[in-house]
């Protein structure tokens, strides 16, 4: 079990968790509203580490805060594994029409960092939470790696696909947030 510690950055305690590794760089990162510092084994001073990015650390925190306060007021949805199947290949297919591709296949598993993925083979992966989602989200995420049949990267032109149908993309990436939070609160891995 690794540590826990506190660090106080612009008069606010940041709880944080101290994890030595084999690792060549140190690093911080926020999982589920928590920042855990990495750190290779004999590193001298995590503090100073965390004080040297502490306006990213302070941002991040913050954002993780009204992440945590959006999903208070969510509830997971329940549906099973073929309706949620049924429910993303109802939305693929109307996606291919709209924009013109076809995957080549969609597959489904459980992932541990993201809602969906697409290979340059054209092959959607979709996270097997998403049928804890509401369906707008659904469909944001299916659009979102459907895009990505049209350009693979997140260029310019990638978000300008993706904000022709969702002009509001914020909005849907703050509610994925919140449920991401939900899930990882809530639900066995």
């Amino acid at each position: 079990m690794s540590p826990e510690y506190s660090i106080g950055i612009n008069g606010i305690d940041i709880p944080y968790k101290l994890n030595h590794r084999k690792v060549k760089r140190a690093r911080l990162e926020f999982r589920s509203g928590r920042l855990n510092v990495v750190v290779p084994k004999g590193f001298p001073d995590h503090e100073e580490l965390i004080l040297r990015h502490k306006l990213w650390v302070y941002r991040r925190y913050a954002s993780s805060l009204a992440t945590i306060e959006n999903a208070a007021s969510k509830e997971l949805v329940q549906r099973s594994d073929d309706e949620l199947r049924g429910l993303v290949l109802s939305f693929t297919g109307k996606i291919s029409e709209e924009l013109g591709v076809q995957p080549e296949k969609v597959t489904f598993r459980k992932m541990k960092t993201k809602w969906g993925s697409c290979s340059s083979a054209g092959k959607l992966n979709f996270n097997r939470h998403l049928m804890h989602l509401p369906d707008d989200l659904v469909e944001y995420v299916v659009f979102h790696e459907m895009a990505h049949l049209v350009e693979l990267r997140h260029s310019p032109r990638f978000w300008q696909i993706i904000d022709s149908r969702f002009e509001n993309r914020t909005h849907y990436d703050k509610e994925l947030s919140a449920y991401w939070y939900l899930i990882q609160d809530n639900i066995k891995k």
